[in-house]
């Protein structure tokens, strides 16, 4: 063995240290509260209005009922419903909009699953469901998920097998029976 192998073989690697973390960047990440409000900074979609997006806030089957922190941006648990009515369909609003309740527009999205509170997915609104809560209107869009093969082809509240719509204008009959406050 040479002595040039003989230094090779006795160099022993020291553990490296990890990388020190940018404290720069560390400290405008803390400064910053959510990274987005679904509200106010999720666009309505680029096929607006024939299809829009739709923050969920209330999967389908739930009987929790979620609601937008408007503060934070986080989607918060509200309550657990009463009764035994769940919500038939997935639940949520449409992004930059306003009802007269200053609250933004409702959704009730058809879809075959249950997703996620706080995705977004894309909608089609079929029709609309007028409704007044606690004296201020409170109208609620009925929506087809355009990304389910099951519904993308709905283009109208027509479209719909009639005990469906029967099915989700009785949840919300229930829901003011009940006075279950969406």
């Amino acid at each position: 063995m040479s002595e040039e192998d003989k230094n090779e073989a006795k160099v022993v690697e020291t553990p490296r240290k990890p990388p020190r973390l940018n404290e720069r960047i560390l400290s405008s990440m803390s400064r910053r509260s959510v990274a987005a409000h679904p509200w106010h900074d999720l666009e309505i979609g680029p096929g607006a209005p024939a299809i829009f997006n739709c923050v969920v806030e209330i999967p389908k089957g739930s009987k929790v009922k979620y609601e937008l922190d408007k503060k934070t941006g986080l989607i918060k648990v509200d309550r657990v419903l009463y009764s035994s009515v769940v919500y038939p369909h997935n639940y949520g609003f449409i992004p930059r909009t306003l009802c007269e309740d200053n609250d933004p527009l409702d959704c009730l999205v058809i879809m075959q699953e249950p997703v996620l509170p706080g995705c977004f997915l894309r909608a089609r609104a079929l029709g609309l469901m007028p409704m007044i809560d606690q004296g201020e209107k409170d109208d609620k869009i009925i929506a087809v998920c355009v990304d389910d093969p099951e519904y993308k082809h709905y283009t109208d509240i027509k479209d719909l097998p009639p005990h469906r719509l029967t099915e989700i204008r009785r949840f919300f009959e229930d829901c003011i029976l009940f006075n279950i406050k969406l």
